[in-house]
């Protein structure tokens, strides 16, 4: 078993991007600016947040935070994401979500202008990605893909089991494991709450993506021996015996499910990272597209 190290790989990537940037900089050119729109106090929605804005000093981006209250409403909301649409210094910006309940988050990510969309998540771009044309691809399954590329593991012929049909994580990476790339070919099958025989169908699989939202819901005897398992999922759970007063989980019982693996990324340090990564990514990206 070897761990898809998450963690070490985005800073390879970082190191990769801080290069391009020195570059852009020597050349006379524009330096990459994120920006990024927080609404309220979600604990784990500011946690994300803070992480992305040190991730931009470390590469060399410009950031910027906009903390907006809870109470906003959803038309001043909409009118902060006019005004970065037609900022043409920022390059590129995210809403993080959840939003509150009052604010429909359908007709916020519609509102983002597609070319500034570096979370992918834009119908625009998801439309784009279908059709294997140019475009921002939606942040954490692009952040997937890069690992297990760099990590070399073979993918074409492969049965891949996605469970979990979200638009941000589960569909998208349906589509892009069984598209014609070096990291696809895969024989896809999604999966999701309706599934009938679940264990019987995780089983089969070669390569197995969970992004289902519940802790340690996959577990050994529903995971094929030598499989590649991609968690998704993470977790606070109470735990009094920890400094911070909680652990981090995923959706598989890790300490069962490693042993079966050839591959497996730990929680925390595999995926998360990875979509970071993926959204400096698409950043600078967005530098390239205009």
């Amino acid at each position: 078993m070897e761990l898809l190290d998450g963690k070490k790989t985005s800073s390879e990537i970082k190191e990769e991007i801080a290069k391009k940037v020195i570059q852009l900089k020597e050349q006379g050119k524009k330096t990459p600016h994120l920006a990024a729109v927080i609404v309220g106090n979600d604990g784990a929605s500011r946690t994300y947040v803070n992480a992305k804005v040190k991730t931009c000093e470390k590469v060399g981006f410009n950031s910027t935070l906009f903390e907006l209250p809870d109470s906003i409403s959803e038309a001043d909301l909409l009118a902060k994401v006019d005004e970065l649409n037609n900022d043409d210094d920022i390059d590129g910006f995210i809403v993080q979500l959840p939003l509150p309940d009052h604010i429909d988050e359908h007709k916020v990510t519609l509102a983002v202008s597609p070319s500034k969309d570096v979370d992918g998540f834009h119908p625009e771009n998801i439309g784009r990605m279908m059709l294997g044309l140019p475009c921002f691809l939606p942040a954490t399954p692009a952040g997937i893909v890069e690992l297990l590329d760099r990590y070399n593991i073979e993918t074409s012929g492969k049965d891949c089991v996605v469970v979990g049909r979200s638009n941000i994580v589960g569909t998208p990476m349906s589509v892009l494991m069984s598209r014609n790339a070096k990291v696809g070919n895969c024989t896809v099958t999604l999966t999701h709450s309706r599934t009938k025989n679940l264990a019987e169908v995780t089983k089969r699989a070669d390569i197995l993506i969970v992004a289902l939202g519940k802790p340690e819901f996959i577990t050994a005897d529903m995971v094929k021996d030598g499989a590649v398992v991609v968690d998704v999922g993470i977790h606070r759970i109470a735990d009094d015996s920890k400094k911070s007063g909680f652990k981090l989980l995923g959706d598989v019982k890790f300490d069962e499910v490693a042993p079966k693996c050839s591959y497996i990324t730990p929680v925390p340090g595999g995926v998360g990272p990875m979509t970071i990564a993926s959204l400096m990514l698409n950043t600078l990206k967005a530098i390239d597209m205009k």
